[in-house]
């Protein structure tokens, strides 16, 4: 064999191609991206912007010498970072609108529809600290070690964040959490 069959070729599994990789699998990735930011922030200026800085940093890693394998699920998990670095930079409460909560008396076969859109009201009026948590913990099913190394919390701190965010929701949830 001649050293010119093995021209081209990395050792590592992305090699040269990663940032065409990355472009290849944008038409697929940004709206997992993108919604996956809209149903956590609610603010779709807030999405578009960490949309844009998710795939920023996965452009500068995919350039990288080594770079990561790169899939749907990776971004995602860029993703999840950027959301919590969002988080704990902010200091302001959540002020974007929202819908009011509705009646019970409109619940004609599209409960879990309404449950929902009403959780995820519930879930825009918490602060920023208890609306990550939540999210971190039971709509990404980050384990409590996850989520204290993501917010940048020791885990019991962040075993009595839950605690709190938890009775939060359920003291704002319509009829104290009973629907």
């Amino acid at each position: 064999m001649s050293d010119r069959d093995d021209k081209g070729v990395s050792a590592e599994p992305n090699g040269p191609d990663a940032p065409r990789q990355l472009l290849a699998l944008y038409d697929e990735a940004l709206p997992r991206v993108y919604g996956y930011f809209v149903r956590r922030c609610g603010d779709r200026g807030t999405a578009e912007d960490l949309t844009s800085e998710t795939f920023l940093a996965a452009m500068d890693a995919a350039r990288k010498p080594a770079p990561p394998p790169i899939t749907v699920p990776w971004l995602i998990g860029v993703a999840r970072h950027k959301l919590a670095d969002h988080y704990r930079r902010r200091h302001d409460r959540f002020s974007v609108p929202v819908d009011e909560v509705p009646e019970p008396e409109a619940r004609d076969g599209w409960d879990a529809e309404l449950d929902r859109i009403v959780a995820e009201s519930v879930l825009a009026k918490l602060s920023d600290q208890h609306r990550a948590v939540l999210i971190l913990r039971y709509l990404d099913d980050c384990s409590v070690p996850e989520c204290a190394e993501l917010l940048g919390r020791t885990v019991h701190a962040t075993e009595a964040l839950l605690v709190r965010a938890r009775r939060a929701f359920r003291a704002s949830y319509p009829e104290g959490g009973k629907s």
